[in-house]
């Protein structure tokens, strides 16, 4: 079999008339000129019309909290009834259970009242459930991983005391 081998022709450059440089030319110097967005106008500062002069209170009355507001309320701080046991790990919303570890030497009983404090939180509860892989538990060490069922939202780094009774 005898192949043939085809000599390609080469195409002839064609030249560009000059009036098709000059349209190109043309249309690349209209341009669309797009609209500018106006920026808001800057706001000043209100001048106060009038001066108000503060006159000021005599001591006897600086020092006096007004009588129909109570004391702000502050978290209770741990009293001498009060064992620090642990720390809160984590906390799972969706079944208002803590995750804690405990510290070496303690121990936590179903039955057992727990003051959780925290930077906003401060609950007291009897513990009611404990779970250890997902198996409830009576009794939890400091080696266990447990999760201990809760009233209230608490935190991460939230600190757990045991109230002797």
């Amino acid at each position: 079999m005898a192949t043939k081998t085809r000599a390609k022709a080469k195409r002839k450059k064609t030249t560009v008339a000059k009036r098709a440089r000059r349209r190109k030319t043309v249309r690349k110097t209209r341009t669309i000129r797009k609209k500018v967005a106006k920026k808001a106008p800057r706001r000043t500062k209100a001048k106060p019309t009038a001066k108000v002069t503060v006159k000021p209170r005599p001591v006897s009355q600086r020092a006096q909290p007004e009588a129909g507001k109570p004391p702000p309320i502050r978290p209770a701080q741990p009293t001498a009834a009060e064992q620090r046991i642990g720390v809160v790990t984590h906390y799972y919303s969706h079944l208002s259970v803590v995750a804690m570890q405990l510290e070496p030497g303690t121990t936590l009983r179903v039955g057992d009242v727990i003051h959780i404090r925290g930077h906003t939180t401060d609950l007291t509860q009897k513990v009611e459930s404990l779970e250890v892989n997902h198996a409830a538990v009576a009794e939890v060490g400091p080696n266990d991983d447990f999760g201990l069922k809760v009233v209230e939202h608490a935190r991460e780094h939230d600190i757990v005391y045991k109230v002797r009774s």
